[in-house]
């Protein structure tokens, strides 16, 4: 036996006006887990606590809470010394026993039709991967979009999709998904990171029931003209101002001596309507001994088609873009967009390693940049952090560039899943709840590694927002004018000069 203290928020709505925290000391066996010292609590300290369990195997779902803001099943997580225990984001009952009866009463159950047959070992494998739902309702306490929005929310859309896909039931799911707020979702994945069982809910269930919309015409007006756009010019934006394929030469030398080398996925956006940042990362990678390889015939990844379901040219996108820098030899591709680098790593299958330009400059190791004394944040791009679980290397990079780092909370912006052009209203709600999170922190900037993020924070926020490239570049530029040298690694060479 050990003794850990920990605390718990008690919250009883009939006699408290809010909830506080209590501070518990109980004995429990090594290796215990939460539930065992909630059972402590009760035991020799406060028999008036209440939480939910039933089987202690992590099979039944009652039992789950948050542990320091994370939510877990209390009978698979291990108890430890300082923990704070929380009910999860839903409105309480009582202590740490949350509301869940609305959010499962309406799920859809199977109707069987006139199916006389067996449920094939194809449809079973299929349907795998979203059937161990134990409805624990993790997922539902942190969805953004189902706290701002009318969105039945991914708990439901599991469902859904896996009514859609047994034989057994014959209904058309598209037209209900849609208005239960099926293009509501923003595919941040926070669902899958909370979940137990790791369902995937964005891509196997979200997406998969937007393709199902998409063959019956359901498919968001905008998000048609995207990928309009994509088969008329291998492009999700049009061409606003020089983009960087038309500027620079297919390929760029560093300044000194060759470090390594590496292909360039640009993305839509850097390419047309973000190509000075696109120019400044070409610049600090000259600077760090980088040589940059950017061929010219690279087209969309695919990512705005696949969030939505309009999947049926995608193939042609993975074929131009994985053809192009295999056939240059390249092993390394980078991207600056977490978008573009987290469709290459999870919906290709590339012969080449693709990395985005923070664990590229982690790997390498670079300059040290002179550091700046404002109060700066960092906003997780969803598709970097969950996408790419690209986490830790943008903040080891941020704190050279700061001595004021400063934490706040990873969540959403809203700009992703295709919501910032289909449903701009619940986009610009979750942007303004980035500006409060911001505020919280009493940074004087916002820094990120997203050009949907940048674009997005931007509108709502009340500080300036900066891609962490854009930063990196202006600090060596201090240097430079402190210093009174320029190695002309700036210098990005033009296409008309080749």
């Amino acid at each position: 036996m050990k003794p850990i203290t920990f605390t718990i928020e008690r919250f009883d709505p009939e006699t408290d006006a809010a909830p506080h925290v209590e501070t518990y000391t109980v004995d429990v066996n090594e290796g215990a887990r939460v539930l065992h010292a909630l059972h402590a609590v009760r035991e020799q300290c406060d028999p008036s606590l209440t939480y939910r369990y039933c089987c202690m195997t992590g099979q039944c779902g009652s039992c789950s809470v948050r542990v320091d803001g994370e939510p877990v099943l209390a009978c698979m997580h291990e108890a430890y010394d300082g923990m704070r225990v929380a009910p999860l984001n839903l409105p309480v009952e009582r202590d740490l026993a949350v509301e869940m009866k609305s959010y499962l009463k309406d799920l859809a159950g199977i109707t069987p039709s006139a199916f006389t047959g067996y449920l094939t070992s194809e449809a079973n494998e299929e349907i795998r991967p979203i059937r161990d739902c134990i409805e624990c309702l993790a997922c539902v306490s942190e969805c953004p979009a189902l706290a701002v929005a009318d969105f039945t929310g991914p708990l439901s859309m599991r469902q859904e999709m896996r009514i859609a896909l047994d034989p057994r039931d014959e209904r058309n799911r598209a037209a209900l998904t849609v208005k239960d707020g099926l293009f509501t979702c923003t595919t941040c994945q926070r669902c899958l990171e909370v979940c137990p069982k790791h369902i995937a809910i964005p891509g196997k269930a979200i997406e998969k029931l937007r393709e199902i919309a998409h063959r019956e015409g359901l498919t968001l007006p905008k998000h048609q003209t995207v990928a309009d756009m994509v088969r008329a010019t291998g492009r999700s934006v049009d061409r606003i101002m020089p983009t960087v394929l038309e500027q620079v030469p297919e390929v760029i030398e560093p300044v000194g001596e060759v470090r390594g080398e590496v292909g360039f996925f640009v993305g839509c956006m850097y390419n047309g309507r973000l190509p000075d940042t696109a120019l400044k990362m070409l610049a600090v990678l000259r600077r760090n001994g980088i040589r940059v390889i950017i061929p010219p015939e690279q087209v969309c990844c695919g990512s705005p088609l696949i969030r939505t379901g309009q999947t049926e040219f995608v193939r042609e996108l993975k074929r131009i873009n994985i053809g192009c820098f295999v056939d240059r030899g390249i092993d390394t591709v980078i991207t600056t967009c977490a978008g573009c680098g987290s469709t290459l790593k999870n919906d290709y299958d590339t012969p080449f390693r693709v990395l985005d330009i923070n664990e590229l400059l982690e790997e390498y190791g670079i300059e040290t940049p002179v550091s700046s004394s404002v109060p700066m944040t960092y906003h997780d791009p969803c598709h970097l952090r969950r996408g790419q679980h690209v986490t830790e290397e943008p903040r080891t990079l941020l704190r050279k560039l700061t001595d004021d780092f400063r934490e706040m909370p990873a969540r959403c912006c809203g700009a992703g899943g295709g919501v910032r052009s289909g449903q701009p209203d619940v986009a610009a709600d979750l942007g303004r709840e980035r500006r409060d999170a911001i505020a919280k922190t009493g940074a004087e900037m916002v820094v990120t590694s997203c050009p949907f993020c940048e674009f997005h924070i931007s509108e709502h926020a009340d500080v300036p927002v900066v891609n962490i490239i854009t930063l990196l570049f202006e600090a060596y530029e201090k240097m430079d004018e402190a210093s009174g040298e320029d190695s002309g690694w700036k210098d990005i060479p033009c296409r008309d000069s080749e």
